[in-house]
């Protein structure tokens, strides 16, 4: 079983990198315009030219959160670091999910606003499964 849970968070090393880059939703203007594809990544780049604050605050949350804690529970696995430092990469993991909170959020409302046409897209679920597998394997890591 850990070595099931080794290979499973190394695994998230990988599919971190691919969520990002993932289309999360497609938005345009009525949809007669066609849509355009907005990922992590393309949204950041988009933050950082309006609201570098913002930008800085959701990297954190979307890229260097979720990474720092999948390396932590990594080298907890593999007996380089102390379980005593478990609860705050948990605590990093529970930042994570607060931005796919957001995202979703933004969806409904920008759907609410009629004119402008959104489509979740499949980066938008594989960004969510990544986040909750590493709640997942932080939590029977936890348990071990």
């Amino acid at each position: 079983m850990s070595n099931l849970l080794r290979f499973a968070n190394l695994a998230l090393l990988i599919a971190f990198p691919i969520a990002w880059f993932a289309p999360l939703m497609r938005a345009g203007i009525l949809p007669i315009f066609g849509l355009s594809e907005i990922s992590v990544i393309s949204g950041l780049q988009s933050l950082w030219q309006t609201d570098v604050g913002l930008a800085l605050l959701v990297t954190f949350f979307a890229i260097f959160a979720p990474y720092v804690k999948v390396i932590g529970i990594a080298l907890i696995q593999f007996g380089l670091l102390r379980r005593k430092v478990l609860p705050v990469l948990e605590v990093l993991g529970k930042l994570a999910m607060a931005d796919v909170f957001l995202i979703a959020l933004y969806i409904v409302i920008v759907k609410g606003a009629g004119y402008v046409k959104v489509e979740t897209a499949y980066g938008l679920y594989l960004f969510t499964g990544c986040i909750l597998a590493s709640l997942a394997i932080s939590h029977l890591t936890r348990k071990r």
